[in-house]
């Protein structure tokens, strides 16, 4: 397999559009990493630069050491898997499996093991004389995953291949897909819109917003510790609660007042914000850090009246409403809910996050990289 490095690659479209500004990214050799962001970020932009398929504008692209800039699309050692499948409809399964090999002429024998491998592997063995029309959405997945392993390529590319499938069939499709990459100990890079799948797939997740990088890391560490606003919203399902108030100090104490409650953070959050004192501050609160109370705490307690509520089972989703902001709460199933309920939440502040509102940068790791 092999390493994948961007360095300060962008893409300029005629007008000027920039779809990808300055991108950094390494993908170490056996790594599986995702780009993920919102529709028009740029990811499937930053692929299809390392798939060869679009012009890099300006900076370089090395795939294992090597510069790939000007390479052909089939001289770079990739295989790609596309949303649509894009598999030949008037061939077999075992024909589009082969049909990359064929053209690159390699030994009968060769191919047909290859093919009965790879079929072998994904578990369609029996689909081999079928024609794409007569397979499932899920089955055609398989066969262009199929057609990606047979080249036995240094680098495996995959554009949003699960977006077309229903929501049960992708979940299972994520689990094999992240189950062949532990098999095959491939280099992978897996572009998405979908955080959910960012999160249970990657090694590491490129958060990408308007053609710029905002965030990589570990999906916990982008969950526990993101830089920014938008990362922090971004990722984890149910969103963050982002919500903005004033800070104040009383009597050495900080206090986030929202205008319907008031928080008080921990000594070291503290600290960070002092230099906000009479200015306003985005934080934000994950919906498994609110605390359904009996009643209400002598602190970092929020008051609110149900609009709606989910019942999912082993949790309930409550989305709740202050005067000012609207919420959502992840609370065991221990009790019914109903709309109108009054509802006190307690706030675990240690999990507390807290952004500028011009930047929208963090504040506390700003603090503590400063």
């Amino acid at each position: 397999m092999a390493t994948v490095e961007l360095r300060n690659i962008t893409k300029v479209y005629e007008g000027g559009v920039k779809a990808v500004d300055a991108a950094n990214i390494t993908v170490a050799d056996k790594e599986f990493v995702v780009l993920v962001g919102p529709s028009g970020c740029g990811k499937s932009t930053t692929l299809r630069m390392i798939a060869g398929l679009e012009e890099i504008t300006s900076g370089e692209l090395l795939i294992d050491g090597s510069a790939m800039n000007d390479v052909a699309p089939k001289d770079r050692d990739i295989a790609m898997v596309f949303q649509n499948y894009a598999l030949y409809p008037h061939m077999t399964v075992y024909e589009n499996m082969a049909f990359g090999l064929k053209i690159r002429k390699y030994a009968k024998k060769e191919i047909e093991a290859r093919v009965h491998e790879a079929a072998g592997i994904l578990d369609i063995e029996e689909l081999l004389d079928r024609k794409p029309k007569a397979l499932s959405g899920g089955q055609r997945q398989r066969v262009a995953v199929g057609r990606a392993i047979v080249r036995k390529p240094k680098v495996f590319l995959f554009d949003e291949p699960l977006s077309n499938l229903d929501a049960k069939l992708r979940v299972q499709m994520r689990a094999e897909i992240s189950s062949l990459h532990s098999r095959l100990q491939a280099t992978m890079i897996y572009v998405t819109h979908d955080q959910v799948e960012a999160m249970t797939m990657g090694d590491r997740i490129v958060v990408m917003r308007d053609g710029l990088i905002q965030q990589i890391g570990t999906p916990l560490g982008l969950y526990n510790q993101p830089n920014n606003r938008f990362v922090a919203g971004f990722i984890g399902s149910p969103p963050m609660n982002i919500m903005v108030g004033t800070v104040s100090e009383d009597g050495g104490r900080v206090v986030i007042d929202e205008g319907d409650f008031q928080m008080q953070p921990e000594p070291d959050t503290a600290d960070s914000l002092r230099s906000y004192v009479g200015r306003e501050v985005v934080f934000g609160i994950r919906p498994e850090d609110l605390v359904q109370e009996d009643g209400p705490v002598p602190v970092n307690n929020i008051t609110a009246s149900v609009e709606v509520v989910e019942p999912l089972g082993s949790e309930i989703h409550l989305y709740v409403t202050t005067s000012k902001h609207q919420m959502i709460a992840r609370v065991p199933p221990r009790k019914e809910f109903q709309v109108g309920d009054s509802v006190h939440l307690k706030v675990d502040v240690s999990k507390l996050h807290l952004f500028d509102q011009e930047t929208e940068a963090s504040i506390v790791q700003a603090a503590t990289v400063g």
